[in-house]
């Protein structure tokens, strides 16, 4: 635990810090959409704010410089393959934690716009966003390893997360798109 701190506490702390803040954000985001007479003004706010809330602690971990060798791989399931002789500690973190990376977005995306409501285009646009974080972590020479099993299980991670909340998004989307009825 003391090394978890050691490492991430300053993410901790500013996640800490910033539900209050995101709370704000949804009231006022929320307010302003309603008298611009938006649909689905708070839904969509708290969809907006928690993708966000929920996805950039954990960009900020990645992207955080390592002490670790830089490289890529490229074929897929052999970092996976080696992970159970890593030990259940350390399969467990980095499967899980590349599970949560784009949580948030998987599960909020689809509630937040209607053209998002498949599970299929949400694991697209999570795994462009993964690719691009792996090439940030490279092209930014942080120690840290690129992975295309990073690629897969943040975009599973995504689709999970969308399935999860799919009930809520199946039922709001399920009749007239409401943004191409026009007024008669």
């Amino acid at each position: 635990m003391a090394r978890t701190w050691e490492l991430w506490g300053n993410v901790i702390i500013a996640g800490t810090f910033a539900l209050p803040v995101a709370a704000l954000a949804i009231f006022l985001l929320s307010r302003h959409r309603t008298r611009a007479h938006h649909p689905a003004p708070l839904r969509t706010s708290i969809a907006d704010v928690g993708i966000v809330v929920g996805t950039a602690p954990w960009i900020w971990m990645i992207l955080t410089p390592a002490q670790g060798l830089p490289g890529v791989n490229l074929i897929p399931f052999a970092d996976l393959s080696d992970l159970p002789a890593a030990g259940w500690e350390a399969a467990s973190v980095q499967v899980g934690g590349n599970l949560l990376v784009f949580a948030a977005l998987g599960a909020l995306l689809p509630l937040r716009s209607r053209a998002m409501s498949s599970t299929a285009r949400v694991a697209a646009v999570a795994a462009a966003f993964s690719v691009l974080v792996e090439v940030l972590q490279y092209g930014l020479r942080l120690g840290r390893f690129s992975s295309v099993d990073d690629v897969l299980l943040n975009t599973a991670g995504a689709a999970i997360f969308a399935l999860v909340t799919r009930r809520w998004w199946a039922r709001e989307h399920s009749g007239p798109d409401r943004s191409t009825v026009t007024a008669r």
